[in-house]
């Protein structure tokens, strides 16, 4: 009877002891669930947050003008107003403003806006550009961005100068294609090209010298190429005998009415070979097409 009931007591205890191993487990289990449940959200933030790269972009800017500057956004604004850690113009007023510029010749009286209203997709074509030549020798680099591009030629052009020395007109940024660009002039407008040329037909014999001479203006050699083109040169003469590629000093230039036969006359003729193209050249059975200014 005695070893009974001790029996009972014992199994109590082992089940009491279990009971209260289960419990410690319980509670080790729900610290656990919290502990991991209820994280601080600022260790994970920390974490998100580790790394050395800026959170903005930085832009490039123009340094050329006193008191304003554009951005590689399009943006255009005084230098009081950057943002001094971005460099960024305030996103404010017209992107890609051509305030002042002359769209068809795409030239400027402003640097700043020329560069503004070169960066936008629809005056100039990223793929055309990036072809392009800093400078002429084979061996000069190409643009790297539109902006790089937009920065250089809005500076300076020989196409917006005469005589070196003095500018055609107040419209002197242009950021049009160069010329001798290998990237083409195919879709630049021989008119946007000839902004403040004024294209006149000479007398029989006259170079083109004399013919501008006679305006108080100087014949500018770097346009002759071009109105160096059929099409161009149909627009200021008849060209009734058609038009052909021609060699002489002359061109390009229109054959007389009365000129011999062999020379088909009232035909138009154009040079294939550029470096003949002179302000100089004349004759007697020809009258010059001549870009003054």
């Amino acid at each position: 009877m005695g070893m009974r009931k001790a029996g009972r007591c014992s199994r109590r205890w082992k089940s009491m002891e279990e009971l209260h191993t289960m419990g410690r487990v319980n509670t080790l289990i729900l610290l656990l669930i919290h502990f991991f449940c209820f994280l601080p959200t600022t260790i994970t933030a920390i974490r998100k947050d580790i790394g050395f790269e800026p959170s903005y972009r930085p832009c490039n800017t123009t340094v050329q003008g006193r008191y304003f500057l554009t951005d590689d956004n399009g943006y255009v604004c005084n230098a009081i107003s950057v943002d001094p850690q971005t460099r960024c113009c305030p996103e404010t007023g017209e992107k890609f403003s051509c305030q002042g510029c002359n769209v068809l010749s795409q030239c400027c009286n402003s640097y700043e806006y020329c560069v503004s209203c070169c960066l936008n997709p629809v005056q100039t074509s990223k793929e055309q550009i990036l072809k392009v030549k800093v400078a002429k020798p084979a061996t000069a680099r190409t643009y790297t961005s539109v902006f790089d591009y937009c920065a250089g030629r809005c500076r300076h052009s020989s196409e917006s100068v005469v005589h070196e020395n003095a500018y055609l007109s107040d419209f002197h940024h242009c950021f049009s294609l160069p010329s001798n660009s290998s990237a083409g002039t195919i879709g630049t407008l021989p008119e946007a090209r000839l902004s403040g040329i004024n294209v006149v037909v000479g007398r029989q014999g006259e170079s083109c010298n004399s013919v501008c001479k006679l305006r108080g203006q100087s014949c500018v050699p770097n346009k002759l190429v071009v109105l160096n083109h059929c099409d161009v040169i149909q627009k200021y003469m008849s060209c009734k005998g058609a038009c052909f590629s021609s060699v002489g000093a002359d061109q390009p230039a229109e054959v007389v009415d009365d000129a011999p036969k062999h020379m088909n006359p009232g035909s138009c003729l154009y040079t294939q070979t550029q470096s003949m193209l002179s302000c100089d050249g004349s004759h007697q059975h020809t009258r010059r097409l001549c870009p003054c200014a």
